[in-house]
């Protein structure tokens, strides 16, 4: 151990702080706020019993114990300065976050650092059930805690720090005049670091009369944890390589904000890292940052879509040399909001560095693993926690490093990911039997013969229109279809697509869709995938207590997974701007008519065809089920059969494709 004190023990841990227990009649009750005895249950049952103040941690089983008090816990708020001007107003901003810590740590303990850096605390809220950080009597100490961090984790002996981003939140100050959200610049990806500084003893911080307060009760670990923007947070600040910082536990999170607005080269939408700085900054704020919302527009480089200085600024991936922390990944394969292109291109990287890591692939959507694996998500992170931030070896690192839902709430384990024995194998398209096509073409492992097919790339095109009925003709695409599996065949990464093509124009766009025709019960894209289940539904998780009046509870409503018997699956899908075929930093028009020959990456998936489906390619130029901005000089769009193919990472490499019967 180093920095902290910790015991095992074969006692039974303190009451019951941070235990499971399934809902009862009374635990329901408890929602219901308008009834004048369910709210005498809340006042009854809040107040927890006293932890055993003990200065040492303790260790049963392998896991920290819940020997530390809740009720009791120390509550601060604390302000760092930093080095940037986020609102260019002359003074540098300043970092706000709230600490719960063990009454212990004034006795000698040393606790590690959860923390949840966010934007969205004041405003969009965190959780299935949308909870905000507030201070309900007004002291300047927070009272409700949002998700069950500090519920779990404080009488555990953790501290768990909640931080708001530069701009937002307690980071505002009394004057309202600090600062503003960057999405994704140099004051949000420095927000985190600054405060691990000052954990670490490198900055100075104060409390709201500006009095000192130093962290020496920290152990000099922190972890990051967060979905979607927060661990994009967790991301950005790994990316700094910052000391104290141990591990990160990113969710559904952004690794470079140029693949969240852009897909080579093509935009989803129009000015947006302008729009979600509105979104996260407190209404009342607003208009005095919109100067700094004007430049994110000027500056964004909407009017060609390439990556430039601006989305560098924004981008983890180039900064992976600086990775020091382990890193636990949490990825739904049907996040249609932070696609997978971000999950593969940060996965990819730390594999080539040989950092220490695990990964989750759900298939659920924009989805946290409290809501779609609940008790095993408490578990494993709770033991991830125990290993990195306090030393202790319970063998979590000697278990398989990837858990892979194959199916609704039916998980695999694997070594690696992708898995070790995919490889890559080409599979050729075959020309349609007429020209234009009248019907689809095929899918083999062998060229085809030299064919040209012609479609229209048309700004209209949704998804569905994209990959529906594929054996009727349609002027906007073209259908490649396999003949029925003979075996299941197992994709396990990033397919590519490979066009040999040529257009009457200067610019349109290419895609590849990959299709699964065949009925079977799949995941809902409903909802993401899950459903939350009524109110009297719900489970706890740690101890609760009363400030400000009001219960901080630890229980939350249980989800279920939603499925629904579709005809076809989209698997993935890639598009690409032909401007950027070479390059996404600079446009390059086309040669009308001149071919051209080129490569791109599909989104990654794992996925198994079935026996008896068939493996469909849709070849289109725009369409709105990846992107929103489409050309509107409807091309002629031409492409060579004979060079055009797509590699599919097939689990078992060439014989498994053969034996699965693509020929």
């Amino acid at each position: 151990m180093s920095g902290s004190s910790v015991r095992a023990s074969a006692r039974p841990s303190a009451g019951s702080a941070g235990t499971r227990r399934p809902t009862s009649t009374r635990r329901a009750a408890r929602r219901f706020v308008g009834s004048l005895i369910a709210l005498s249950l809340v006042v009854l049952t809040a107040v927890p019993a006293a932890g055993v103040q003990d200065s040492e941690v303790v260790v049963e089983d392998g896991v920290t114990q819940p020997v530390f008090g809740y009720g009791d816990a120390i509550r601060e708020r604390v302000f760092v300065t930093s080095d940037v001007d986020s609102d260019n107003n002359g003074q540098l901003d300043v970092v706000g976050f709230d600490i719960m810590r063990p009454a212990a740590t004034e006795d000698g303990l040393k606790a590690p650092v959860i923390m949840d850096a966010s934007p969205y605390y004041s405003t969009v809220c965190r959780g299935n059930e949308g909870e905000c950080k507030r201070d309900l009597d007004g002291d300047g100490l927070l009272d409700q805690w949002p998700l069950f961090y500090d519920n779990y984790f404080v009488p555990r002996g953790y501290a768990v720090m909640l931080l708001d981003v530069i701009g937002t939140a307690s980071s505002v100050g009394a004057d309202r005049l600090n600062g503003c959200p960057t999405t994704g610049g140099t004051s949000d990806n420095i927000s985190a670091v600054t405060a691990i500084d000052w954990l670490n003893g490198r900055r100075p911080g104060v409390d709201k009369d500006g009095n000192e307060v130093v962290a020496d009760w920290h152990n000099g670990k922190t972890g990051m944890i967060g979905k979607s923007y927060d661990g994009t947070l967790a991301n950005a600040a790994a990316a700094t390589g910052v000391d104290g910082l141990t591990t990160i536990v990113p969710i559904s999170a952004i690794s470079s904000w140029y693949m969240y607005s852009r897909s080579n080269g093509i935009r989803f939408n129009t000015n947006y890292p302008a729009s979600l700085s509105n979104t996260v900054t407190d209404s009342n704020r607003r208009a005095y940052c919109a100067p700094v919302r004007s430049i994110l527009s000027a500056t964004d480089g909407d009017e060609t879509g390439d990556y430039t200085d601006f989305w560098a600024e924004r981008d983890y991936i180039k900064d992976l040399d600086h990775v020091k922390a382990s890193v636990f990944v949490v990825h739904g394969i049907n996040d249609w909001n932070v696609k997978t292109d971000h999950l593969i291109e940060w996965w990819d990287g730390l594999v080539e560095r040989d950092i220490p890591r695990k990964i989750w692939l759900t298939g659920t959507g924009h989805i946290d693993p409290f809501d779609f694996r609940r008790a095993e998500w408490v578990d494993t992170l709770h033991r991830w926690f125990d290993h990195w931030l306090l030393d202790i070896d319970n063998g979590i690192m000697d278990e398989p490093m990837a858990d892979i839902e194959r199916a609704p709430d039916v998980w695999e384990t694997h070594g690696t990911w992708p898995l070790r024995d995919a490889r890559p194998v080409d599979v050729y398209f075959q020309p349609g039997p007429d020209e234009p096509a009248i019907g689809p073409g095929g899918l083999t492992l062998k060229p085809g013969k030299s064919d040209w097919q012609t479609f229209t790339d048309r700004i209209s095109t949704s998804r569905a229109a994209a990959i529906n009925n594929p054996q009727t003709p349609g002027a906007n695409r073209l259908v490649f279809l396999s003949e029925p599996l003979e075996a299941p065949l197992h994709i396990s990464g990033s397919p590519y697509v490979t066009f040999h093509a040529k257009v009457n124009d200067v610019d349109t766009n290419f895609a590849g869709v990959l299709v699964d025709y065949g009925t079977r019960e799949r995941f809902s894209t409903t909802g993401d995938g899950i459903r939350t289940l009524p109110v009297t539904e719900q489970d706890c998780w740690g101890a609760e207590a009363i400030w400000g009046g009001h219960p901080e509870e630890a229980c939350y409503r249980r989800t279920e997974k939603t499925v629904a018997s579709n005809e076809q699956e989209m698997v993935t899908q890639g598009i690409i701007d032909a401007l950027n075929i070479r390059d996404i930093t600079t446009e390059t028009p086309l040669v009308p008519d001149e071919v051209n020959h080129f490569r791109f990456k599909l989104l990654p998936e794992d996925y198994i065809f079935e026996p008896g489906h068939r493996v469909g390619v849709i070849v289109l130029g725009s369409y709105s089920g990846y992107s929103s901005v489409a050309d509107r000089n409807l091309a002629q769009i031409t492409l060579g059969t004979a060079r055009s193919s797509i590699t599919l990472p097939v689990v078992g490499g060439r014989p498994a494709a053969v034996a699965a019967g693509l020929g």
